[in-house]
């Protein structure tokens, strides 16, 4: 892994989060995606009722509305993964975004979109606070990088190998945040895969919780993986994908997760239990495809209504 010798940035002085003050922001992007159609997740989730549901569930929510649609495009350099630079600058724009959220004493909300958004999230979350840890809740745990998988070039599951700098990872995204890399493996937490495990090497000594153990207790889970990642950390930050669901009981997911996810009702529960930990800072809620789901919107409907049920105070 490669490393940067200049010091830590200190943090800038920041208001705690309250629990009850959250930050919604879209960012409507499939550019690191295997194609078209996550960009238009933030619009089918408001759509569907969002800012009323998370509102009526007693939360307080700023609406920051949606950065500039960014759509797949077929952009490959050689022996490069596709879009490099499209991706990028997805993210360029989204840290600053995120960053003014956290300035305002919010948590914040970003609805996506595609997987390296985590990449922003954290980026954000470490120039506002210093270090912080991440529980990545995902079918699979984003560690493919470029060199190693040329048959299958798409960013959106390279997300936590640029956040971890390995080797063989592109400047463009491992060398964008305020530091590099961003996090360390052992404040990284992998929750709810169901993939293969993707750490052939061995480089990437996490916690990992696969799928049947948080299935079998998704409080006691999610507690096991805040005190991995709060080791040494005030803060930490959660990412969450929806392929983490099983699709034949929620078909939300770009790339289906057939028969091995979660049960909406179990992400729901454990979700509740990581936002309600002390230090936790914000989440990413992303991989929606809504062509992918129900044509009468109601997908998207009960995608709504697992964050209300995941985020009401308790």
């Amino acid at each position: 892994m490669s490393t940067d010798a200049t010091p830590s940035r200190s943090p800038v002085p920041r208001p705690s989060p309250s629990p009850r003050r959250w930050g919604l922001l879209g960012v409507p992007t499939s550019a690191a995606a295997h194609g078209p159609g996550l960009e238009k997740a933030p619009g089918a989730l408001r759509a569907a009722g969002l800012v009323e549901a998370l509102t009526g569930a007693g939360l307080s929510v700023v609406d920051h509305g949606d950065r500039p649609v960014a759509r797949w495009r077929s952009a490959r350099a050689p022996g490069q993964p596709n879009d490099v630079e499209g991706a990028a600058a997805v993210l360029r724009d989204a840290v600053p975004a995120i960053g003014a959220v956290l300035a305002r004493g919010e948590l914040p909300l970003v609805v996506g979109g595609d997987c390296t958004l985590a990449v922003a999230l954290v980026d954000a979350a470490v120039r506002a606070f210093g270090d912080v840890g991440l529980v990545y809740v995902d079918g699979g745990q984003d560690l493919m990088v470029p060199a190693e998988h040329p048959d299958e070039p798409i960013l959106d599951g390279m997300g936590v190998a640029h956040l971890l700098d390995l080797p063989g990872t592109v400047e463009e995204l491992a060398g964008l945040g305020v530091r590099r890399p961003l996090l360390d493996p052992e404040h990284v937490c992998f929750y709810g895969f169901s993939d293969e495990e993707e750490d052939t090497h061995r480089r990437v000594p996490s916690l990992r919780l696969p799928a049947d153990e948080v299935a079998a207790d998704p409080a006691g889970t999610a507690q096991r993986a805040t005190r991995s990642v709060l080791r040494g950390r005030e803060r930490f930050v959660v990412h969450v994908d929806v392929d983490v669901l099983d699709f034949f009981l929620l078909p939300a997911a770009d790339v289906p997760t057939w028969g091995r996810g979660l049960a909406p009702s179990t992400l729901a529960e454990a979700l509740a239990a990581l936002v309600a930990t002390p230090g936790f800072a914000g989440m990413t809620f992303v991989e929606h495809n809504p062509d992918r789901g129900a044509e009468d919107g109601s997908t998207s409907r009960a995608l709504v209504d697992l964050l209300r049920t995941a985020l009401a105070p308790r």
